[in-house]
């Protein structure tokens, strides 16, 4: 099954796939486009920027485009697809409220279960994507844009309950969680301190740390693993250096990066390189 929306004039891309799409990622690559892979009656084994993860069934697995993803045991799967082109998650946050926790969250692997009643919802909304895609109008494009909003929001708010956010959708503590974590991933290449973050949140450092004390991490911790994620990912799938990562990742001295990695990984770059097992 494959079904797509294409738009020439802004060059948006929408499509709605099965598990054979799941075939292009036997060897790891980034997955380009923002993905969600919806488990049906069996797990689906997959490796996400080098981290084993088992996607147990009737579960949806949110990806972003730079995102490295490797199947490694397929399965039945219905994938959803579309490119910022189709959906600017930026744009469109004052509508849906995902990013920094759906999209570009500290938690890098967003996996929501649905229960009985959640997959019977899914179902029709899949069934109504299924429908307009059909549909050639003009107003083709708008409807599929409010169907995915529509699924955005509904995955994003599953996501904040299963990870105790359970404040409201203005609440001042999730907005700024969220807006910190999207801020991290515009500027982690070159701003590693929380007092810049804390600037242009117009908060101060100890004012974050207070606020991001219920999530057993603190601002700079968010930071250093965002910084250790970029890393890894750089060390296993190129060939750059370590201190070519050093000087990517915003370290004029590779030691400074060597350091912050050893106290998270417990390797040096250099050593966590030589380990790597050649990817299959």
């Amino acid at each position: 099954m494959q079904l797509q929306f294409k738009e020439f004039t802004t060059s948006a891309v929408f499509k709605i796939e099965n598990e054979t799409l799941l075939e292009q990622f036997i060897q790891p690559k980034q997955t380009e486009l923002y993905t969600f892979i919806w488990t049906k009656t069996r797990p689906v084994e997959v490796v996400i920027d080098s981290v084993p993860v088992i996607v147990e069934p009737n579960s949806i697995l949110a990806l972003t485009p730079i995102q490295y993803l490797q199947i490694i045991q397929p399965s039945e799967v219905v994938i959803y697809q579309f490119n910022r082109e189709f959906y600017c998650i930026k744009d469109h946050d004052h509508e849906v409220s995902c990013v920094g926790i759906l999209f570009f969250g500290n938690s890098n692997i967003p996996i929501i279960h649905l229960d009985e009643v959640e997959q019977r919802k899914f179902e029709l909304l899949h069934e109504v994507f299924i429908d307009e895609l059909h549909t050639k109008d003009n107003i083709q494009a708008e409807m599929l844009r409010m169907l995915m909003a529509r699924f955005i929001i509904k995955s994003t708010r599953l996501l904040k309950a299963k990870d105790g956010l359970t404040e409201t959708a203005k609440s001042s503590k999730v907005d700024l969680l969220r807006s910190f974590n999207f801020l991290v991933e515009q500027h982690f290449k070159r701003e590693h301190s929380v007092a810049f973050y804390a600037e242009q949140l117009f908060k101060s450092p100890k004012t974050l740390s207070n606020n991001f004390a219920k999530l057993n991490r603190s601002p700079l911790q968010i930071i250093h693993e965002r910084i250790i994620l970029e890393a890894k990912r750089l060390l296993i799938y190129t060939d750059k250096t370590a201190k070519e990562i050093a000087y990517e990742v915003g370290f004029e001295d590779a030691s400074h990066l060597s350091r912050l990695f050893k106290k998270h990984t417990s390797q040096s770059p250099s050593d966590f390189k030589k380990q790597l097992k050649p990817i299959a």
